[in-house]
């Protein structure tokens, strides 16, 4: 195939490689940013209180979405400013793309990995000792990442279902204590669960201490 041929083809594979990238960035904005964290944490949230429908399902992925952008934003403001403009402005070539975007995004990863996971990918990878930490490969990095973000979400939790826990023992000893054996313990316990989480702003609280997490 002679040059003419190369350059006829070029653009259509570079368009497929982009629809390719297109098709996984759904999962790359799952398991790469803060959205596991927030959603899971979230989740539990619902579920501790009693409301398994409340918030809606659409409701908790839209909020999760936007904390997500919210505790995310320092970073992609560095890709902006490190790849994505200069591409743009035509002084960053395609194969300098993606190691220039992908940096900021690795080391918030990194950041937020613990050891153990890490060293556990890394073993079964057999990728042995890195000059550094940037040195370590994404396909090692982005599965660690991913559990242990998974691993911070069950330890919020499970602070998360304590208080509201030692609500429903309460309630439930006294029904028994009363004789009220035929009365739900959960149907008593909601009303107290709403107002213990209205009275101490929990909203404010659960939120905040999300986004503190990431710094």
């Amino acid at each position: 195939m002679g040059r003419a041929g190369l350059d006829a083809v070029s653009p259509a594979v570079q368009v497929l490689v982009l629809l390719t990238v297109l098709s996984v960035i759904p999962a790359i904005l799952i398991l790469t940013t803060s959205f596991t964290r927030v959603v899971v944490v979230l989740s539990f949230l619902r579920s501790a209180i009693g409301t398994p429908g409340v918030p809606p399902n659409q409701v908790l992925i839209a909020l999760a979405l936007f904390l997500t952008f919210f505790t995310m934003a320092p970073v992609f403001q560095d890709v902006h400013e490190q790849a994505l403009a200069p591409f743009l402005e035509g002084t960053l070539s395609q194969a300098e793309l993606w190691p220039r975007a992908s940096a900021p995004l690795h080391d918030f990863m990194l950041r937020q990995t613990r050891e153990a996971d890490l060293a556990l990918f890394m073993g079964m990878a057999g990728v042995g000792p890195v000059d550094g930490p940037e040195a370590i490969p994404f396909h090692v990095l982005a599965p660690a990442f991913a559990i242990s973000e998974l691993k911070t979400a069950f330890q919020i939790g499970f602070l998360l279902f304590l208080p509201f826990l030692v609500l429903d023992i309460a309630v439930a000893s006294t029904l028994m204590a009363m004789g009220m054996f035929m009365i739900p313990p959960m149907m008593v316990s909601l009303p107290f669960k709403l107002l213990l989480f209205v009275v101490v702003d929990g909203w404010h609280l659960v939120i905040k201490s999300l986004v503190e997490s990431f710094r």
